[in-house]
């Protein structure tokens, strides 16, 4: 039984949420204010957090930040918010998934199912996975970790499993589409959502879309993790200097 931390300062929203949600055979705790959500999440182990931003202590988006600084569980942030601008900054702040209100506890259950799906299938459940080595790039599945050029790499929940996904297909352009199923476990979603993650993992690794090293961006078709044709460690690029390829 999955156990869900609702974040929700108006007192009927939350009330219904609680309902609905161990109507649905969800275990639940909830909370009004930031502070409140972060001390529970100290202290309590949650397969997943459903996120209000309009919260009267500290703004969602805030909150949100200093729950990625001492908890990778899934969040799934509710707002009122649909700008896209404010959407993408959520996601790059560390939202797994999101939703407009006023939505539906069906959608809500559909969207949490979902990441609790990506959640486990990357706990390690399942038979052990090789180490996969793509030029200096090395990634350990079983215990979702990842190095460059021997240096480890600090990557989130889904950034890691976007990157186990490409680099256990090396030179293959994988569809967008394929990407937001078997990533995502969405059968639709917005480009942006995978831009956005594809952009922070392009950092991590030392390289951007414009002078890409591992990660090639075929616009129109999709996404490829290759190594660079030449085997060395990165090093930045100085003036007068010939660009990486």
């Amino acid at each position: 039984m999955a156990s869900v931390l609702v974040v929700e300062d108006d007192q009927f929203v939350r009330s219904a949420l609680i309902r609905q949600l161990t109507d649905a055979s969800y275990t639940v705790r909830s909370v009004g204010t930031a502070l409140e959500a972060l001390r529970e999440v100290a202290h309590h182990r949650f397969d997943v957090v459903v996120l209000d931003l309009g919260l009267p202590d500290l703004d969602g988006s805030e909150a949100l930040k200093m729950l990625r600084g001492i908890t990778d569980v899934p969040v799934i942030v509710a707002t009122a918010r649909d700008d896209e601008t404010e959407i993408v900054r959520l996601l790059n702040a560390g939202a797994d998934d999101y939703l407009t209100k006023p939505f539906s506890v069906e959608h809500l259950s559909a969207r949490m199912a979902a990441v609790l799906r990506r959640a486990r299938a990357g706990g390690g459940e399942t038979v052990p996975s090789p180490v996969i080595r793509v030029g200096g790039l090395t990634v350990d599945p079983l215990r979702r970790q990842a190095e460059l050029d021997g240096v480890r790499l600090d990557l989130t929940r889904r950034e890691f499993d976007l990157l186990a996904f490409l680099a256990g297909r090396p030179g293959v352009v994988v569809p967008r589409k394929e990407l937001l199923a078997e990533v995502w476990q969405q059968s639709y979603g917005d480009d942006q959502t995978i831009d956005v993650h594809l952009s922070w993992l392009r950092r991590k690794l030392g390289e951007t879309a414009a002078r890409p090293r591992y990660l090639h961006t075929l616009r129109g078709v999709g996404v490829k993790l290759e190594p660079p044709a030449a085997q060395t460690p990165y090093t930045p690029h100085t003036p007068g200097a010939e660009p990486p390829r």
